[in-house]
């Protein structure tokens, strides 16, 4: 059996630990070497970079949120273990982990770190396709003959330099396919590197529940289950035919995931159209405190994606569903491109105070179209809003202060309130 060392990467033929340093740190599997696309997901995020940067946080419980926006954006496995999860009122959190301690979240800083990851995944392969500041989709095929050793090695050795030289952790999942690669990610978190293989694949999916496959939410989740599909393999005993006329283009493409296949490429270069983020409540909600959080969370969100494409987006768009599924969207035109955080919410905050609607709602969302290049966005000198002038710079001045020396270093009005 194909084995690997994940602390030295010396590579042998089975075996419990490592023959060359007697690390148990090793995997096993028949197509190890073999299998070229990954997805990489960094181990909880914002809270390492915190723990990273303040070391008194090391042993603690961390929430990475708060503040008048009250949900949580991360928080580290310590909270995780209590029951804490992204996107939870913060009160709740608290709750349940009440010695947790909650750090307001310092994007710059957040950014800087991604973009040394992704300095280190260059040094790889020019096929980077990121989905956040957080994650990436990766393929190596046909790099084994440039770095003399096959895309497995080179990835350990990648999480090996992450945690060397950035002092951040991250799980790896390695597969034929990116649909296997993101489920494999998931597997065995954190610091975890898991492989799912093409000979396993239908046994691998087939007892799996429905919720594995990427995009099915609870709402998908439950549709599927008043069909009888609770599982891969309910999904394995429908026709096709059925399937698409049941559930529409979603039927379509689970009838092909539910057989391990995907032909979607890793595309380093893909023309983006928009960038969004959304949630879907565990209640639905109607407190506009709580809506507010959701919209700073997702601002934050979409802003990290474009600053780890380099995008901007001129067009700002707020979705709502209510509790009986009648969404609502509205948006606005911004005057000039953005992907900073502050300028997302301000737009996603207003559409929001423009909603006559009382709601509850169960999902909120928010999202920058009308993409393009970074370089045409934020600029200074816009004679149409000098306020907006000011705040850019304040925002870029402040983000710059706070990766430097902590975010109590200076603070925005709104979080003292």
């Amino acid at each position: 059996m194909p084995t690997l060392c994940r602390d030295c990467l010396h590579r042998f033929e089975n075996g419990r630990r490592c023959p060359a340093c007697r690390s148990p740190r090793v995997m096993a599997h028949p197509e190890l070497f073999s299998l070229a696309i990954a997805h990489m997901d960094c181990d909880a995020f914002f809270a390492a970079v915190e723990k990273r940067d303040n070391p008194d946080l090391r042993d603690v419980p961390v929430i990475v949120g708060g503040g008048k926006r009250g949900v949580v954006s991360t928080a580290c496995y310590l909270a995780r273990i209590r029951g804490v999860r992204s996107a939870m009122p913060m009160f709740e959190a608290l709750r349940l982990c009440p010695e947790a301690v909650v750090v307001k979240p310092r994007f710059a800083a957040y950014t800087e770190a991604s973009r040394a990851i992704r300095a280190l995944m260059e040094e790889l392969t020019p096929r980077i396709e990121p989905l956040s500041l957080d994650e990436a989709f990766l393929d190596l095929s046909g790099t084994e003959r440039l770095h003399g050793a096959p895309p497995a090695v080179m990835l350990a050795r990648l999480t090996r330099r992450m945690q060397d030289e950035l002092g951040l952790s991250g799980s790896v999942g390695l597969s034929h396919n990116k649909f296997l690669a993101k489920v494999a990610s998931d597997l065995d978190k954190p610091r975890g590197f898991s492989v799912i293989g093409r000979a396993e694949t239908a046994d691998f999916l087939a007892p799996r529940p429905v919720r594995l496959i990427w995009g099915i939410g609870p709402a998908g989740q439950a549709a599927l289950e008043r069909a009888g599909i609770r599982t891969i393999g309910d999904l394995l005993r429908w026709d096709r035919r059925d399937l698409h006329a049941r559930f529409g283009q979603m039927g379509e493409r689970l009838w092909h995931l539910a057989r391990g296949e995907d032909h979607r490429a890793v595309h380093a270069d893909r023309d983006l159209k928009s960038i969004s983020n959304e949630t879907t409540f565990p209640a639905d909600t109607a407190d506009r405190d709580l809506l507010d959080g959701h919209v700073w969370r997702m601002a934050e969100k979409v802003s990290g994606r474009a600053k780890a494409k380099d995008v901007a987006g001129r067009v700002v768009t707020l979705k709502l569903k209510r509790a009986d599924h009648h969404l609502l969207t509205r948006r606005i035109a911004l005057r000039e491109p953005t992907q900073m955080a502050e300028a997302i919410y301000r737009a996603a905050r207003g559409l929001l105070d423009q909603v006559a609607e009382p709601g509850p709602f169960r999902l909120l969302g928010v999202g920058l179209s009308e993409i393009g290049p970074a370089a045409r966005a934020d600029r200074e000198g816009d004679l149409l809003d000098p306020e907006a002038d000011r705040r850019a710079r304040a925002e870029r001045a402040a983000d710059v202060i706070r990766a430097r020396f902590g975010e109590g270093a200076i603070l925005k009005g709104r979080a003292l309130r």
